[in-house]
């Protein structure tokens, strides 16, 4: 019995430093693949007149696909199925956010792949993306150039996953209750 204690101690004593080492954005990517299978209701918590059919809309996100470097979550608006938050991880201490939006047929809307990298490791409740050079290039070839200043936020906590769009003038963010798990759509 003594001989199992010992090997189980050594044995979590090596693992240990690796463990902790894993940094802030490791954990939230680590944390939110945890919820992989799993879809929750949401609801908007700040936005403004825009934001109408989000507010009247059900709003649900599922963590759909997850591997060691890439997290689907698709995000649907009442009927509308056509947005997906891809998070992918960029070494071991960056995260990149993309949005992925798609026609009914599943062929790519013009207005699709956008998003940024986080410039440092967050926090592991909050990542940031500053719009990258592809979407702002995106966003300027299609008249949409109050948008090369957005900032994406993915917020997670036991109990929320938060996604916010943030730039001058503009702040949206969508609360979705992770206490009260919704069967897959």
């Amino acid at each position: 019995m003594r001989f199992a204690l010992t090997l189980a101690a050594a044995a979590w004593l090596i693992a240990a430093p690796a463990a902790l080492a894993q940094s802030p954005a490791g954990e939230f990517f680590t944390a939110l693949g945890q919820l992989c299978g799993q879809s929750f209701k949401g609801q908007v918590a700040a936005g403004n007149e825009t934001d109408a059919a989000f507010r009247e809309a059900e709003l649900v996100m599922t963590v759909a696909s997850c591997s060691d470097t890439e997290i689907r979550v698709p995000f649907h608006v009442g009927a509308d199925r056509s947005r997906t938050w891809v998070i992918t991880r960029i070494g071991e201490d960056r995260l990149r956010l993309k949005h992925d939006h798609r026609h009914k047929d599943g062929t790519e809307d013009e207005i699709s792949q956008y998003g940024g990298d986080s410039l440092e490791s967050g926090t592991a409740g909050r990542q940031s993306f500053p719009a990258d050079a592809e979407s702002i290039a995106l966003f300027t070839r299609t008249d949409r150039t109050v948008s090369n200043t957005n900032v994406w936020s993915l917020e997670l906590s036991p109990e929320t996953f938060t996604y916010e769009l943030a730039r001058p003038g503009r702040l949206f963010r969508v609360a979705f209750d992770l206490t009260r798990p919704l069967s897959p759509p």
